[in-house]
């Protein structure tokens, strides 16, 4: 299937120049690339801008409720583990109310790719701050000072947390987010991307992040030195900051992992239901 197979008929209604647009195209891109079915993908959602996309891809879809689409992404997951399953969100959902569940689901490492679109605002009530607003942005009459406080570090907190892939790409490098879509949904346990995706309409000053994003050190599978590059960047860094698999939750005699269709194969997941029927009965 070519990337436009994978694309609704309902047309998104984002703002024009929200960088949303370009995470739906690099997704089906990525799909394409990968040559995911349909029928055994699925995006699940919270709410909030970002939260809008699942209906526009051709794909099944739960759109859930405020930041809890990760343990209905990890529900799935285990229980269907032949599934294909990307959890969407942005960073009002992702970590403010779903903040806790964003911890745990690094700490547990089931196989799924959570995918945070990060514009530094909460984009569809009007411009209220977020998690990850700069301290001193001061565009919200609710914050007229900025938010005084530190923003959220996602990458930081992931890590921290336990998960086993981390990147950050940017919604104006589709080429690059698509390749780390596609790194991520490959890689076997719990994966992160953080994308830097403008909001014009609240943040204009956005605008201006593609001149500014710029490539990171060399992926690392050192924690101690990953932490180290992520807390030394500006933000702005785009790649993989840490890579490095463990075992995936959850666990199944002899190591074996549930993976997905496009890492696994249908054999090889069969094969893994057998095992987890007997371990269960045993």
């Amino acid at each position: 299937m070519k990337a436009k197979d994978y694309k609704s008929r309902v047309k998104p209604i984002w703002c024009p120049g929200c960088g949303h647009y370009s995470v739906l195209n690099a997704l089906t891109k990525a799909f394409s690339q990968l040559e995911l079915n349909p029928v055994d993908t699925v995006l699940v959602s919270g709410i909030g801008c970002s939260s809008r996309l699942p209906a526009y891809i051709n794909t099944y879809g739960f759109h859930g409720i405020h930041g809890r689409a990760l343990p209905l992404a990890t529900g799935l997951k285990v229980a269907r583990p032949e599934l294909e399953v990307i959890a969407l969100g942005g960073d009002g959902d992702g970590f403010s109310i779903g903040g806790n569940h964003f911890i745990h689901a690094c700490r547990r490492n089931v196989n799924i790719l959570y995918i945070v679109m990060d514009n530094e605002v909460y984009g569809m009530t009007k411009g209220q701050a977020s998690p990850t607003t700069p301290e001193l942005w001061d565009q919200s009459k609710l914050t007229p000072r900025g938010p005084e406080v530190p923003p959220f570090q996602p990458c930081a907190v992931a890590l921290a947390a336990g998960a086993g892939f981390i990147g950050r790409a940017h919604s104006g490098d589709p080429k690059g987010l698509t390749q780390l879509i596609c790194q991520g949904m490959d890689h076997p346990g719990f994966a992160f991307l953080h994308v830097l995706s403008q909001c014009i309409t609240y943040c204009p000053e956005q605008q201006d992040w593609k001149s500014i994003t710029h490539e990171i050190p060399p992926v690392t599978s050192d924690r101690a030195l990953a932490m180290q590059n992520i807390l030394q960047d500006d933000g702005f860094g785009k790649g993989i900051f840490y890579c490095q698999p463990r075992a995936v939750w959850p666990h199944l005699p002899g190591g074996a992992i549930l993976t997905g269709p496009s890492s696994g194969g249908t054999d090889q997941i069969e094969e893994i239901r057998q095992q987890f029927a007997v371990h269960a009965d045993a």
